[in-house]
């Protein structure tokens, strides 16, 4: 049910310099999923009356993904006043003014802060009827963090920033996570008395605790533990530390619901991926985007599925497949190319070095080995010959090949697209096949084999392939 005293603000106007990227830091990946999806998607979970989500920098690519993973959010567009705390006044001009709930400030880059957490904080402010709540957390090495210094009665009394610190406030392992819980009418009346008087001529929200102390306004202090759900991702190092640690979350919740994941250290798994009981993933292996994959199905070694589809009991090993369907009891691999819109039916096979694009193969096909199947259809329980090739592209439009069910082709055969064979058809090895090939023929290209005697001794004298073909021929001469 929606909570209707609640007012969440998503703090995703930084620049996040320290990515050192041309894309925005709240839309790098983990897991699949966006940094600021995350966050979103914890909001969602929390069913606030309002979120606010302040944006600025790269502000139209943040709306896109906003708009998809969190409808009806306000956004707000911080202008050139800089700070967390009139970000957080601009969100609050957003909120109706009748509106005198709490109101939760979360910040984007703070992807692993789960709901659970935050609800356990946003009751305890609202038993206590207190002005704030901060969450913090225990460092073992604090350095360049807010310090909380608590009062006599344990709560809040002021943050310390590292630089501002005595050393007795240095030596205090309680930092700010930046997460709060307001009351709103308080926060308001803060965030007016706010100012621009510090070195870095912003407007800080962690002001607003001083504030409502000098207002003899108790604050309190939550604290988070682990540490690691609170931690903020500002370059490409802690960004890899979370994907890290939220894909050995993701592996082991899997495993514990009767998935064989053989070695977690070298296997990722993208949160919206789908797995069944009993399938079973061996090193290596990437399961990413909207992988679904079906019980007891087998997935590597060194295999990476991107918004692919597995039947159930198939296997897939040492693989590359994107956008792909792969059917019940089929085999994939080794050294296979599923390259988007390759569908393979049940118990088909697509074996070793074989590429294929665009390409519906039937139930029972194979396609063994070293071959190219692109823009075509083959029917059922058709075999494709070693070395097969279908020229799709004739420089300026691509055409598609039909292979009927049943058919057998040949070894190093080239189908010239548009070309239908027929069902029950066989080719010869070595066929070029330019025109269609009716059901039950047999397509070969007729050119009779020539030998010419003696040319290797007559044109490479002194080689070792004309010395072997003399001694050959002596050899054969003194038997007779």
């Amino acid at each position: 049910m929606t909570d209707s005293n609640l007012a969440i603000v998503i703090l995703a106007a930084g620049k996040g310099t320290r990515m050192k990227s041309a894309t925005p830091k709240l839309l790098h990946k983990l897991a699949g999923v966006t940094v600021v999806s995350h966050v979103l998607a914890t909001a969602r979970e929390l069913d606030a009356a309002h979120v606010v989500t302040v944006v600025r920098h790269e502000r139209d690519r943040l709306v896109e993904v906003i708009e998809v993973d969190l409808p009806g959010s306000i956004i707000v567009d911080q202008d050139d006043v800089p700070g967390t705390g009139r970000a957080v006044e601009q969100a609050m001009d957003a909120l109706p003014a009748d509106f005198a709930g709490e109101v939760l400030v979360l910040n984007g880059d703070v992807p692993l802060l789960d709901a659970e957490t935050l609800v356990a904080a946003l009751r305890s402010h609202r038993e206590s009827g207190v002005a704030a709540t901060l969450l913090t957390t225990h460092l073992d090495d604090a350095h360049g963090y807010g310090r909380i210094v608590r009062g006599g009665d344990g709560g809040v009394d002021r943050i310390v920033e590292h630089a501002d610190a005595s050393d007795t406030e240095l030596a205090v392992r309680e930092i700010n996570a930046g997460i709060y819980v307001f009351a709103a009418e308080p926060l308001r009346l803060a965030l007016a008395r706010i100012t621009q008087g510090n070195s870095q001529g912003e407007k800080y929200l962690t002001d607003v605790v001083a504030i409502l102390r000098g207002d003899n306004l108790s604050v309190l202090a939550s604290p988070v533990s682990p540490a690691w759900k609170v931690e903020g991702i500002n370059d490409r190092a802690q960004l890899a530390s979370a994907a890290a640690r939220l894909n050995a979350m993701i592996i082991r919740g899997w495993q514990l619901h009767g998935v064989t994941v053989i070695d977690p250290a070298t296997t990722w798994i993208d949160m919206q991926v789908q797995l069944a009981l009993d399938v079973e993933i061996k090193p290596g292996t990437q399961i990413l985007g909207a992988t679904t994959i079906d019980e007891r199905a087998i997935i590597g070694p060194d295999t990476t599925l991107l918004d692919t589809e597995v039947g159930a009991g198939a296997i897939v090993k040492r693989t590359d497949a994107t956008l792909a369907v792969i059917g019940p009891d089929a085999e994939v691999g080794p050294f296979s190319y599923l390259r988007p819109g390759t569908y393979l039916g049940a118990d088909g096979k697509i074996g070793a070095f074989v590429e294929t694009k665009n390409a519906n193969i039937g139930a029972g096909s194979k396609v063994p080995h070293l071959s190219y199947i692109g823009d075509a259809e083959v029917g059922e329980k058709s075999n494709i010959g070693a070395g097969t090739i279908v020229a799709n592209y004739d420089g300026v439009n691509k055409h598609r090949t039909t292979v009927g069910s049943h058919v057998r082709t040949g070894s190093h055969n080239v189908f010239v697209a548009p070309v239908t064979i027929g069902d029950g058809a066989y080719s010869g090895a070595g066929t070029v096949i330019r025109k269609d090939v009716p059901a039950g023929a047999l397509a070969v290209n007729v050119a009779p084999q020539r030998n010419m005697d003696g040319w290797v001794v007559a044109n490479r004298p002194g080689t070792a392939a004309a010395n072997a073909a003399e001694r050959s021929a002596s050899d054969g001469a003194s038997t007779t």
